[in-house]
């Protein structure tokens, strides 16, 4: 089964390239390495044990998405491609608008013309906005963003419910996930980001480092048990195994997609992950408290129950597994 993966070289998607190399697809990726680096397609590779084939192309190319689809003729789509800071996409939101929305547009137009039987989109849960109580349902009511790049994933969901109704012989899944963090236990791949990052977890192993002399904790006057955001924070491989068995599943209604949230289940604390990444890895780690971050909920954590139904998936992975795996990846890339 041929598997066309965008954004195959981003940290979620190379992890699920390894998954579905290991169970037997045929992976084919596109990324045009925007955040990412081409050496992480020879790292899936020593990982695997195993070859695949990879283009270097941005998917708001329609002429170069079209050329590759009719070449390689896949059976389904894993769509990772898109711009993905939270903070980022309120200062910057006409780049998220276009890349995100009209990349998926271009995807499915080309998949229109195809014979893709499946199609997983990775959505968010920032769709839910600031949630009115947690754990979040996929039942839960849909609030206003709270950030451009939450907004293009509520579109994209749209354009994807509007577009199975008129191409109801492919099935369509919508996988709201939550934190993703951690890295391949190889410590050969994991989350790579350019610049200053965005996401916790590598902020706290840069800092553990030496590249960075402080974390920022973006407010600690929260509503919560100590003040900081609570988020559901999930390895990257537990997602990575969502995404592959959401291929071979379909929605009951067939003019509708299957959403499903792909979370532990469980809210920890910034405050919480910070202690825990100083305990599991034996290392101390600067921080202090800054002013709030535009776009951040205080508190969203996951019901994962019809995942678990539906996918037949569990999360493996625990807190500090997560955090061991990322401590040794940051350990790996510094050598670099």
């Amino acid at each position: 089964m041929k598997i066309i993966v965008t954004g195959g070289a981003g940290f979620i998607g190379s992890h699920t390239v390894v998954d579905l190399l290991e169970n037997g697809y045929k992976p084919i990726v596109i990324d045009d390495f925007r955040n990412s680096k081409p050496f992480i397609i020879d790292r899936i590779k020593k990982i695997t044990n195993k070859d695949f084939i990879s283009y270097n192309f941005d998917c708001g190319d329609i002429k170069k998405l079209n050329s590759v689809f009719l070449k390689e003729k896949p059976d389904a789509i894993i769509h990772f491609a898109a711009d993905k800071a939270v903070n980022e996409s309120v200062y910057n939101p006409l780049k998220y608008y276009h890349n995100n929305i009209s990349t998926l547009v271009n995807v499915l137009s080309v998949v229109n013309k195809s014979k893709v039987k499946s199609f997983v989109f990775s959505s968010s849960c920032t769709v839910y906005g600031v949630p009115k109580k947690v754990p979040v349902s996929e039942f839960s009511p849909i609030q206003t963003a709270f950030s451009p790049y939450g907004f293009t994933k509520q579109i994209g969901e749209q354009i994807l419910s509007d577009f199975v109704k008129s191409n109801p012989g492919i099935s369509i899944s919508l996988l709201r996930y939550f934190n993703p963090i951690g890295a391949h236990p190889s410590g050969l791949i994991g989350e790579l980001p350019l610049g200053v990052p965005s996401n916790l977890v590598p902020f706290i192993t840069q800092t553990a480092i030496g590249i960075r002399k402080s974390l920022i904790v973006h407010g600690n006057d929260y509503d919560t048990t100590d003040g900081t955001c609570i988020r559901d924070y999930i390895h990257v491989l537990d997602l990575a195994r969502a995404h592959v068995l959401a291929l071979n599943k379909s929605s009951t209604n067939n003019s509708a997609p299957l959403i499903l949230n792909i979370g532990t289940g469980n809210g920890s604390s910034v405050l919480e992950v910070i202690e825990s990444f100083k305990k599991v890895n034996k290392t101390n780690l600067n921080y202090t408290f800054g002013p709030r971050r535009d776009g951040d909920a205080p508190c969203v954590y996951a019901n994962n129950e019809l995942a678990k139904k539906v996918l037949g998936w569990e999360h493996k992975f625990s807190l500090e597994d997560a955090l061991s795996h990322a401590w040794k990846w940051e350990k790996q890339l510094n050598k670099l």
